[in-house]
């Protein structure tokens, strides 16, 4: 069974990559001593913490490592009405941080993932996987049989069109998770037992006009990039629906990608998810979405957004149009949920104006 690498086994490395560049955000109810494990890969970055649930609540942070934290308090404070588009009872309330962060990069992680061991046993410094994800370029246009064609040791195949071998730039980097599988309630019910011990040494571009089930767990994106499309909707308290904020996100930051000419990357690097969550309480969260997301993903596949959408916060205006237009017949959440888009880019707008430029036009 595969277990853990303990906090001696996880060596600092000797450069902190983008180390005044990105931010690492956590969702928590609960006190952070899952960071000593992380210490030799975390300490070096500044850490964004968005407390869910009783703000009245004292979350207790390792000592050493440069934070700030964030509660509902703070959140309806900085945010005023508009704060009704943060999720509360929710780890979607994570997306709060993405807003406030001034970095280029975000990576995002929960608080029971766990530094994992590669076969050979060594520590996996998952960041620093990240950080060589996002700073390599994408290949969405044409499938690379060799997968990532910028990682060491790998190069694009014979008949791999040199006008596609610049690549575009990559947006996100989406990891994965050995030991508890991000499984649904009834795979969970039906699989108690199973737990992903398959380490697959690779990396890969998801191909333009593919979707996938983005897992927000382990996950790095380009804040400057694709940021304003990483909103991770209205879950928990008071909603419908809970366990599709990462998701939905992910639906709606590919489809502005593959529209922008944007990459994601999805496989290495993995961490050890150390907890199972209830399936029956899932079940109660995830059981509309069952339903509905046969109706939201062929959405998604055929979402089509004008020439005229020439960046993240005009593409994700437009989608917030066309998920009332046509997902507002499914269920009246959908119709809350795009006022709720609208609101988030709104607040995200007043909390990260552009400026000008020397040439006097926006930046």
């Amino acid at each position: 069974m595969a277990e853990p690498a303990t906090a001696t086994q996880a060596a600092a490395p000797a450069v902190a990559l983008l180390k005044d560049e990105l931010d690492i955000v956590i969702p928590t109810i609960r006190n952070l001593d899952f960071l000593e494990m992380w210490r030799p890969f975390f300490q070096p970055y500044h850490l964004i913490i968005v407390q869910d649930g009783d703000p009245s609540k004292t979350i207790k942070v390792p000592e050493g490592f440069d934070y700030e934290l964030y509660n509902r308090n703070d959140i309806n404070r900085i945010l005023g009405p508009k704060a009704s588009c943060i999720s509360f009872k929710d780890s979607a309330c994570r997306c709060f941080g993405y807003m406030v962060s001034k970095k280029k990069y975000i990576f995002t992680i929960d608080d029971d993932c766990f530094v994992a061991k590669d076969p050979s046993g060594k520590a996996i410094n998952a960041l620093e996987q990240h950080i060589k994800n996002l700073l390599s370029p994408s290949t969405p246009f044409f499938f690379n049989t060799l997968y990532d064609p910028f990682r060491e040791g790998a190069d694009f195949v014979r008949g791999y069109p040199f006008s596609l071998r610049e690549g575009v730039p990559t947006a996100a980097s989406h990891g994965l998770w050995l030991n508890i599988p991000d499984y649904d309630a009834p795979t969970q019910l039906v699989k108690p037992l199973e737990r992903n011990t398959r380490y697959v040494d690779a990396v890969l571009t998801i191909p333009k006009g593919t979707l996938f089930p983005m897992c927000g767990m382990n996950l790095a994106f380009n804040r400057e990039l694709i940021g304003p499309a990483m909103y991770f909707g209205l879950m928990g308290d008071g909603q419908p629906i809970g366990r599709y904020d990462d998701m939905w996100a992910g639906w709606c930051t590919k489809v502005i990608c593959d529209h922008l000419g944007l990459g994601v990357k999805t496989g290495l690097p993995y961490i050890f998810h150390s907890k199972a969550s209830n399936p029956f309480v899932n079940l109660r969260k995830e059981y509309k979405g069952i339903y509905w997301q046969e109706e939201i993903i062929p959405f998604f596949q055929q979402a089509v957004l004008p020439k005229d959408c020439t960046t993240v916060p005009k593409c994700y205006i437009e989608l917030a149009k066309q998920v009332k237009e046509k997902l507002s017949k499914v269920d009246p959440y959908f119709d809350k949920l795009a006022d709720a888009m609208v609101t988030w880019i709104e607040a995200w707008d007043e909390l990260n104006p552009i400026g000008p430029v020397p040439n006097g036009k926006a930046a």
